[in-house]
């Protein structure tokens, strides 16, 4: 036995001896190993100094030779069980890893970690079981497996069939549990035997699908009953669809106990032994008895080092969960590459940036014939192009208007309609309408959102200084918009006019105190559409930061603005005259016509959940990564974002002086 590493002080860093070259090359793996307070060192340990060794890969027993001659402890390393869209081996950094002092995860020779935690914790807490619970949910929800790019088009077999899971050849998790090609053969033939006439389906590892490592089956095992699976398909619906599952020791077992079956399990993983699981060679040590929550927590909570990319940290796994769906959903929307159209050459850059990551865009004058990708099209410009999916600046935009030419950090993608026509059915009011309920640990994501914009004043331009001191009484605020703005031609049937605006928030209100808020491209005077209140409005506030502005008043009234949004988010009243996106759940007074679809009741954190968090896709404009709502915050928050050129700088100071004839170069 080695002597135990201590975990590393906050303020005395450990000095971690090393050799394997991915040690050194591997620059994030290097960083999570600095986040944990380790610093790589070349040469020979001292004592107090420890060896670190990558699990119990070919290079491993250089480490465990230097460690036992100088008696220094060993830090077994591994990947965490989320690891990255794409393998290791196709070159992608990992967010997280094991460090385990005592053995390897998959290696029952030795108490790992792990095992230890599975073993004495009491794994009784209720915070991190309902984490537990929760992260499970959205593991299922967003498709997320230690790999995660799975084609979202495949579909999966017709349920009823065994699944027999294979692995690489070589792997060590494999060579722990004593596995060979005898065993993964007897493996099959007993799923065939314990399920007499059912279909079986043999999974193909993901490195085996990318050409890495050969795996213990392959086209030859293939009959009548027994088909392999090479498809890089999600694992959740195959679960799914699954009467049984047989394995050696892969994680597809563990992820099979989260889907709610007890896997017949023919190695000695991490998870065998606890009760989850049928087990052909028991590991006699455990004896304990947990529920899912409590495996999961521990092997997913309690046990990895999670790393954050966006901030540099280490992170929880929520953050990390954060992290994979937005980078699961860019990979998953782009993977065939966009054809687009109706884009305005200044937007073409960062369209390029945001949808290009994976296959360069290519822009067209439409749709091309026959078309080879999906393609996409500016929203206003849809009408003249079908079956495209539309495109939009998010509710969280950016530091700066989008008439002044500043890039967004966000854009919303529609494949149904777009948010601000109520004529037609969107994505968003499908999204709105699945989150009338949330689960807790989706509420608690929108309630922390939700107070991180009131705390930072946020909104989607983040412009104007803050309101001057307003009259006493009940006070109204009534926001302008841009009248030939799409949201007013399509999302209003009477009442389309800032002055008509007006007239009816005093009509129905004559003694309140109506503060009249021109939109910020009119103030700007990149906009046509200022008007005379005339005496309409007791204050007119101009180029002032409308978050602040939210704080000191009780009501808005608005036709379609974001404003009332915003301003559902602050426990403010609102009342439409036109159908914004936000009317017709119950959240709102509406005075026109909203559409009899909008059926559901959600909460405002569902309403918050859909549009922010479900809805939009985000850009770090410091990383250039897709990144969560979350991280596009902090952006906003401290000012980062991408730099307007001075070409986008001078287009828009002439798109200014031509305001009234907008429609030549939107």
């Amino acid at each position: 036995m080695f002597p135990e590493v201590e975990p590393p002080d906050t303020n005395e860093r450990q000095r971690l001896f090393v050799y394997n070259g991915g040690f050194l090359t591997q620059r994030r793996l290097r960083r999570i190993l600095s986040l944990a307070g380790f610093d790589i060192r070349l040469g020979l340990p001292k004592p107090g100094d420890t060896v670190g060794v990558w699990g119990a890969s070919p290079t491993a027993h250089r480490g465990i030779r230097v460690a036992e001659k100088h008696a220094a402890p060993i830090l077994r390393v591994e990947d965490a069980f989320l690891r990255s869209l794409h393998p290791g081996r196709s070159g992608e950094a990992p967010l997280g890893l094991i460090l385990d002092q005592s053995g390897v995860h998959f290696d029952p020779t030795i108490p790992s970690d792990l095992e230890q935690l599975l073993s004495t914790h009491p794994l009784d807490d209720t915070a991190i079981l309902d984490r537990a619970r929760g992260a499970m949910e959205r593991l299922r929800e967003l498709q997320l497996s230690k790999y995660s790019a799975f084609d979202p088009d495949i579909a999966p077999p017709d349920p009823g069939y065994v699944l027999v899971v294979d692995q690489t050849q070589g792997d060590a998790a494999v060579a722990a549990s004593a596995g060979d090609t005898a065993l993964f053969r007897e493996m099959l033939v007993m799923a065939q035997e314990e399920h007499p006439g059912s279909r079986v389906i043999i999974k193909t590892h993901p490195e085996t699908q990318s050409g890495h490592r050969a795996g213990h089956f392959a086209d030859q095992d293939q009959t009548d009953r027994v088909t392999l699976l090479k498809d890089p398909i999600s694992p959740w619906p195959l679960l799914e669809g699954a009467i049984g599952v047989y394995t050696l020791s892969s994680q597809l077992g563990f992820e099979a106990i989260l889907a709610g079956h007890k896997p017949r399990v023919f190695g000695q993983p991490f998870y065998a032994g606890w009760g989850l699981t049928q087990d052909e060679n028991p590991v006699p040590r455990r004896q304990r008895n947990l529920t899912r929550a409590q495996l999961f927590a521990a092997t997913m909570i309690l046990y990895p080092k999670w790393y954050d990319p966006y901030r540099d940290t280490l992170c929880e796994l929520e953050t990390v969960l954060d992290t994979l769906e937005a980078q699961t959903r860019s990979w998953r929307d782009d993977r065939k590459g966009w054809t687009a159209s109706g884009m305005r050459v200044w937007k073409r850059r960062h369209l390029q940036q945001m949808f290009g990551s994976q296959r360069k865009l290519r822009f067209t004058s439409g749709p091309p014939q026959p078309a080879d990708r999906p393609h996409m099209v500016w929203a206003r410009h849809a009408e003249q192009t079908s079956q495209a999916t539309r495109v939009e600046d998010g509710f969280l935009r950016s530091r700066g208007l989008g008439a002044s030419l500043v890039p967004p950090l966000s854009l919303v993608t529609d494949d149904e309609g777009i948010y601000y026509d109520p004529t037609h059915p969107s994505r968003l009011e499908n999204l709105i309408a699945a989150r009338e309920s949330l689960r807790p640990d989706q509420h608690l994501r929108a309630e922390r959102l939700v107070a991180r914009l009131i705390a930072e004043g946020l909104s989607k331009y983040n412009v104007g200084l803050t309101p001057p001191d307003l009259p006493l009484g009940h006070r109204i605020l009534v926001p302008g918009q841009v009248e030939d703005d799409a949201s007013i031609l399509k999302g209003t049937s009477s009442t389309r006019t800032n002055r008509d605006l007006l007239v009816a928030t005093r009509k129905a209100n004559p003694e309140a105190v109506l503060i009249y808020k021109p939109h910020p491209d009119v103030e700007a005077g990149l906009r046509d559409g200022g008007i005379e209140t005339d005496g309409l409005a007791d204050v007119v506030v101009k180029n002032v930061d409308p978050a602040s502005l939210l704080t000191q008043v009780q009501e808005v009234w608005t036709m379609t603005s974001l404003l009332g949004f915003e301003a559902l988010l602050r426990g403010v009243k609102v009342t439409t005259l036109g159908a914004p996106f936000y009317a017709g759940w119950g959240l709102t007074t509406d005075l026109d016509i909203v559409p009899a679809r909008r059926g559901a009741h959600p909460s405002v954190m569902g309403l918050v959940h859909a549009a922010l968090i479900d809805y939009p896709r985000y850009l770090d404009p410091v990383t250039g990564l897709s990144c969560p709502v979350e991280v596009a915050v902090d952006r906003l928050a401290s000012g980062q974002q991408s730099p307007v050129g001075l070409t986008n700088r001078l287009l828009s100071k002439l798109q200014g002086a031509l305001a009234t004839h907008s429609h030549l170069w939107r």
